[in-house]
């Protein structure tokens, strides 16, 4: 394949707090090199790397990719993402998956999936 996918990349206030929320959620660490203009998770391991810039301008309405994470304690994980600083936004059971759709510290939403 002559292209893959490097990093997912989410522009932000803070990039430090972001990545550490996100960090936090994916039970990972922050790379050493992180402040708060830049910050990255996971750049050496065998995975997308979720990159947080800062930006001056606010983020405006609902943003339009999302990430979809999938747990088998679900009911536990949500709870423990919630603890880390995410607020729920939503609950659907559609098209045979039961997801609730949750919003990191700068708003930006997510879902995660239940998962057998």
């Amino acid at each position: 394949m002559s292209i893959s996918l490097e990093s997912i990349v989410f522009d932000c206030a803070d990039a430090q707090s972001l990545a550490t929320f996100w960090a936090g959620v994916l039970s990972s660490d922050v790379d050493a090199d992180g402040n708060e203009f830049f910050a990255t998770v996971n750049r050496t391991a065998d995975a997308p790397t979720l990159m947080f810039l800062q930006v001056p301008e606010p983020r405006n309405g609902k943003n339009r990719l999302h990430v979809d994470l999938a747990a088998t304690d679900w009911a536990a994980e949500v709870d423990r993402l919630v603890g880390l600083g995410a607020k729920r936004v939503d609950e659907h059971n559609e098209y045979g998956t039961h997801w609730i759709t949750l919003a990191d510290p700068e708003g930006n939403v997510f879902d995660v999936a239940e998962h057998s």
